[in-house]
């Protein structure tokens, strides 16, 4: 039984409103999984809104997955949005790696980039690399990062390590382990088990539709929240622009420091660029993560963490002595990948195939 409306809300457009309206009765439950939705025609009739307005709601809820289209049947709910925001588990175990991305691989860029290294770097590929990465990967990454996410880096705050798992370890060390780490409730369950191999407190703060609730933020003992904001595991729930701003006031409020996992978000195929936490603050008191494992293949172990101004000089005083886990020849490919615009061709085909299968 749908029960949305599209009372106008302030400065913001009236399709996001309806797009806002459907998701929350979808997330409630009051629409269900399957549920087919009126026409684009039907219900621009029956909201007195332009079908332009509709078309660009429905593409909004299709792009996050709530909504699927059948040609020449209409749209529908997603049939597994429902169960996967009322799942109960505390961790769940990350399915394999979503193929569209290594299956569509072009190998034969990527040889030729490797006897290109081979040749223009030669015998520096034998020396250790600095223990943030190799300086031309750093700065390939900082480029891309503006050209692709709109986010201005210091690539001297980029650090280069070996994926993920490694940098929730290296970041329970730098902000230590008296601290207590708020999670999403569901989360991905290495999250915390690599924290507590580390010595330090989790806490599960319970999920809403947009993302963790304000009542669990609040009642938080938590200084440090770690953070899916896109396409959070298992839910699929993306933050809006709202809970990302309430994330960062929570932080600034505890004095703490937000985690900023920003895994898959490569591929948000919507219109409307997600912006990342990490921007919205200013780069302040929040540390962002990516790796390359998701956006090319699962055996690329290579990522990169962005620290924030404020705990750099603290970063090289406590940690400056671990080596670089990432081999010099793999982040000397790595900047060439990026730089000769590989891998943003690489994201953008991956994009349209899964465009296309919505």
């Amino acid at each position: 039984m749908m029960t949305f409306g599209i009372e106008k809300q302030g400065k913001k457009p009236i399709y996001e409103t309806l797009y806002e309206s459907i998701k929350q009765d979808i997330v409630l439950g009051k629409i269900n999984h399957g549920e087919k939705l009126p026409s684009k025609r039907t219900l621009a009739e029956r909201l007195n809104v332009s079908v332009i307005t509709v078309d660009a709601a429905y593409r909004l809820l299709i792009d996050e997955g709530y909504v699927y289209s059948k040609e020449r049947s209409g749209f529908f709910v997603g049939a597994e949005t429902s169960e996967r925001l009322n799942k109960g588990a505390s961790f769940i175990t990350k399915p394999a790696q979503n193929d569209a991305a290594s299956v569509d691989f072009r190998f034969s860029s990527l040889s030729k980039i490797m006897r290109k290294v081979i040749t223009d770097y030669d015998r520096a590929l034998l020396i250790k690399p600095p223990a943030f990465g190799i300086a031309e990967l750093r700065k390939a990454i900082s480029l891309y990062l503006y050209r692709y996410r709109g986010m201005e880096v210091d690539y001297d705050n980029i650090i280069i390590g070996s994926g993920s798992e490694y940098f929730y370890g290296m970041i329970v060390a730098l902000l230590g382990r008296f601290r207590i780490y708020g999670l999403e409730y569901p989360s991905y369950e290495k999250i915390s088990a690599v924290i507590r191999t580390e010595g330090a407190a989790c806490e599960f703060l319970k999920m809403g539709e947009n993302g963790i609730l304000s009542d669990e933020l609040a009642r938080a003992k938590s200084t440090v929240l770690h953070i899916t904001p896109f396409n959070s595991y298992p839910t699929g729930i993306t933050a809006d622009y709202c809970k990302r701003i309430e994330y960062i006031e929570w932080a600034k409020n505890r004095d703490g420091f937000i985690v900023e996992d920003d895994i898959d978000s490569e591929f948000a195929v919507g219109a409307k660029p997600v912006e990342t936490v990490y921007s919205l603050s200013g780069g302040k008191r929040v540390i962002y993560l990516n790796t390359f494992s998701k956006s090319i293949a699962p055996s690329i172990r290579m990522g990169y963490m962005i620290l924030p101004e404020e705990l750099k000089a603290e970063y090289k005083k406590r940690l400056g002595f671990y080596s670089c886990t990432v081999p010099t020849f793999d982040q000397y490919v790595m900047a060439e990948f990026i730089n000769g615009g590989h891998f943003e061709r690489h994201l953008n085909r991956i994009r349209r195939k899964l465009k296309e299968q919505k």
